[in-house]
């Protein structure tokens, strides 16, 4: 019937979401695993920016950066693939896990309690590198007169960092941070979805993936539509607010 002849249902889906059993799970397993991904995985690049900066020589900085951000291209289902195989029975990291935790990490892919840790880690591994790309511009930016008149000083290495590095690279950071508050609510849909299994969904449905079934696989779009409007309305509230918060700190902001 169109847009306009169709009957308004007000707030009906929102409170179909609201009242429903999954509601609870997919909002605590979407924040668990965003957040935890933002308080791990936000400083990992900024220290190997400041590490790979700190190296004398043209050649291994070379090498340590190329290293560090090829894992970005490799595609999703590639990673999860990776992922399987070393954490399924007879894996590397099968039988590093179990012979650390004297055999009491079971099968990872199929633990709840492991599915986080695994998500973050791996996204480390794969983003870090190519985070770090901007803030290793950023440094190159730097004038060479402050580090000069730092040596004369008889400042070190660790000074140089904390006096000169991390000034210099905090507007990015804060603005990158401002940028992934926006993102809290929406974590990565295909890892996720790639990753479950029946034994480890308790933990590892989230917005994106509830949407997914309940939209796609199960036609309801009306209802999917509602959630995805829900979640992208808590995504603007976070951005604006860390905005806010960030202009009144240290005068740094997007807007």
């Amino acid at each position: 019937m169109g847009i306009f002849k169709s009957p308004w249902v007000g707030m009906e889906q929102f409170k179909r979401f609201f009242d429903s059993y999954q509601f609870k799970t997919v909002i605590t397993n979407t924040l668990k695993i965003s957040l935890s991904n933002l308080v791990f995985g936000f400083p990992v690049p900024i220290l190997l920016a400041l590490m790979i900066n700190q190296l004398n020589f043209t050649k291994l900085k070379k090498v340590l950066q190329t290293a560090t951000y090829a894992p970005h291209f490799i595609s999703i289902p590639a990673v999860v693939g990776m992922i399987v195989i070393m954490l399924s029975p007879g894996g590397l990291l099968y039988n590093l896990l179990n012979w650390v935790t004297n055999g009491k990490a079971g099968i990872p892919m199929g633990s709840e309690k492991w599915f986080c840790p695994i998500f973050v880690i791996s996204e480390i591994w794969q983003h870090a590198g190519w985070d770090a790309i901007i803030y290793i511009a950023t440094l190159t930016s730097v004038s060479p007169d402050l580090y000069e008149a730092a040596e004369i000083d008889g400042a070190g290495k660790l000074q140089k960092i904390l006096y000169i590095d991390i000034p210099s690279i905090l507007p990015t950071a804060v603005v990158l941070l401002i940028m992934n508050s926006g993102r809290i609510m929406s974590v990565g849909f295909e890892k996720v979805l790639l990753m479950q299994n029946p034994m480890n969904i308790s933990a590892s449905e989230i917005i994106s993936t509830y949407v997914y079934k309940t939209g796609l696989i199960g036609m309801e779009y009306s209802y999917s539509a509602a959630i995805g409007l829900f979640n992208s309305i808590i995504n603007l509230i976070l951005i604006l607010s860390v905005n806010g918060i960030a202009k009144r700190a240290g005068n740094v902001s997007l807007l």
